[in-house]
């Protein structure tokens, strides 16, 4: 028997050509030779006037025998792999009805990585693209800038709804101010708030982005895609409630006109406002102990207030009148 190949198929080997050498000659194949392969090929055939004699085919009559078969079964595999993307959206009916939510996450190790992943799913968001951005607003690099406007532009075009939700501290930041301008009068909803809120894009309640808080030593700008439909979920529920807490971003300005506090100010009151305490604010906003005690004082003097529960008492009902707006 000759060899096979890498598929399990028999090769024709050196005396597979010698013996069909003789035979088309209108010889006999060498004494002891197994003819089963030449056969198989489609090249000989036994003569059935001559016993044990053999008849030569022409061997381009066998390979274009062979090409149609191996079309054949080209054929039937792409019709088996084009089932492959139905057979995937079938988990649209299976996955709901499951107690598990999803396959779970996928760490990004860095901005890049983070800022890749992020635009490949939000250019294939259908239905919202949702998102917090809490920290502190900085100048970003121009071309970076409108490769944003251009993918949330692309989006609405698209009939998806976007929501963001800035620091007010963003308000007084230009390059923000003007971005979030193009972006609403291109249909985006913006809100602005003065409350602490965690980083997140939320896309089609299916994707989740987030900073990483389980990996120690790894870069700052690193963090987690997750498409866990339970934590997705979750998720969505806690934007809704810094949503409906924040004030319309085209409001800001006019509410802003009769504040007598400064955006750190109003930061400050935010922090209180969630559950820290003075000390634990510093840190969390990049000022001392003192700077933050600084500051109270002044919103007490500012406000007209001889305690801090006539300060929080005021901003609850400013925030509120805020988040009415």
């Amino acid at each position: 028997m000759g060899e096979l190949d890498a598929v399990g198929e028999p090769q024709l080997t050196e005396d597979d050509f010698t013996a069909y050498r003789l035979i088309a000659e209108g010889g006999a194949p060498p004494q002891g030779y197994d003819v089963d392969r030449l056969i198989a090929f489609r090249l000989i055939d036994p003569d059935p006037y001559t016993p044990g004699g053999y008849i030569a085919h022409d061997p381009r009559g066998a390979a274009q025998s062979l090409s149609t078969g191996i079309l054949g079964d080209l054929q039937r595999l792409v019709h088996r792999v084009s089932q492959i993307p139905a057979l995937e959206r079938l988990a649209e009916h299976y996955d709901p009805h499951r107690l598990y939510g999803g396959p779970g996450s996928e760490f990004l190790a860095d901005a890049t990585k983070m800022n890749a992943r992020l635009g490949e799913v939000g250019a294939a968001a259908v239905t919202e693209f949702c998102s917090i951005q809490p920290g502190e607003p900085a100048d970003r690099d121009p071309a970076i800038l409108r490769l944003g406007v251009e993918r949330t532009r692309a989006a609405l075009l698209r009939g998806v709804t976007v929501q963001t939700i800035y620091h007010r501290s963003a308000h007084a930041h230009a390059q923000t101010r003007e971005y979030a301008a193009a972006m609403v009068a291109d249909g985006a909803q913006i809100r602005a708030s003065a409350l602490p809120g965690p980083r997140m894009v939320i896309i089609d309640r299916k994707h989740l982005f987030i900073d990483n808080h389980v990996i120690e030593g790894s870069e700052g700008n690193s963090g987690w895609h997750v498409f866990d439909r339970a934590a997705v979920m979750w998720a969505r529920s806690v934007f809704d409630v810094f949503w409906n807490r924040a004030t319309r971003w085209q409001d800001v300005r006019q509410t802003a006109e009769d504040n007598p506090l400064t955006e750190r100010q109003w930061r400050i009151l935010g922090e209180l406002n969630a559950g820290c305490s003075a000390q634990q604010v510093g840190p969390r906003i990049g000022l001392s102990r003192r700077a933050v005690d600084k500051e109270l004082a002044a919103i007490r003097e500012a406000l007209g207030c001889a305690t801090m529960y006539q300060v929080m008492a005021w901003y609850g009902r400013a925030n509120g009148a805020l988040a009415e707006d």
